[in-house]
């Protein structure tokens, strides 16, 4: 009877030392390095958290024009489509931030805003690749993928426009 309390009690021990460093690791995006995901779980609101995924969305937009312009030696396709894949990644979470936003009845206009306007930026700049790109088959697939996320975020902020409610009215009496 002692060995099994004994092994009950080691196997608690061992799952409740496991569990954390699971859900820590899980956690933390593919796609965003450790300190931005630092920044994301520290931002004190949604409209902080979706200006940071739309920043670091621009960010891998801005890698991926540079290593189409620069190759490099190595592992180029695989570089072009996994900056493809982290930018749709931060795209979605921001748009998921904002619907999180809504169902919380959070004060998330500026951040809405904020994917409306970035996202009609970012979709010229993936449809002039998507028009005549250079190596364009080596990345299509995840460039398709791309402005179709791209398109529904600022669908998804249009309709976020609406259902945001304005700001409280202060009445002087």
């Amino acid at each position: 009877m002692k060995f099994k309390s004994t092994a009950l009690l080691l196997a608690c021990g061992l799952f409740g030392t496991v569990l954390p460093i699971c859900a820590r690791g899980a956690a933390q995006k593919d796609y965003l390095s450790a300190l931005e995901a630092d920044k994301i779980r520290d931002a004190e609101t949604s409209n902080e958290r979706i200006r940071l995924f739309l920043t670091f969305a621009e960010d891998r937009l801005k890698k991926f024009q540079y290593e189409l312009e620069h190759p490099s030696s190595n592992h180029h396709g695989e570089m072009l489509n996994a900056l493809l894949n982290a930018y749709v990644g931060c795209v979605d979470d921001a748009a998921d931030t904002i619907q999180i936003g809504i169902e919380k009845q959070e004060d998330i206009r500026k951040g809405v805003d904020l994917m409306a306007s970035r996202s009609k930026e970012f979709l010229p700049v993936l449809q002039k690749y998507s028009a005549n790109g250079p190596e364009l088959e080596v990345y299509k697939d995840n460039l398709d993928d791309a402005i179709e996320g791209t398109q529904d975020a600022m669908k998804d902020a249009e309709k976020a426009k609406k259902k945001v409610s304005p700001p409280p009215i202060r009445r002087k009496h």
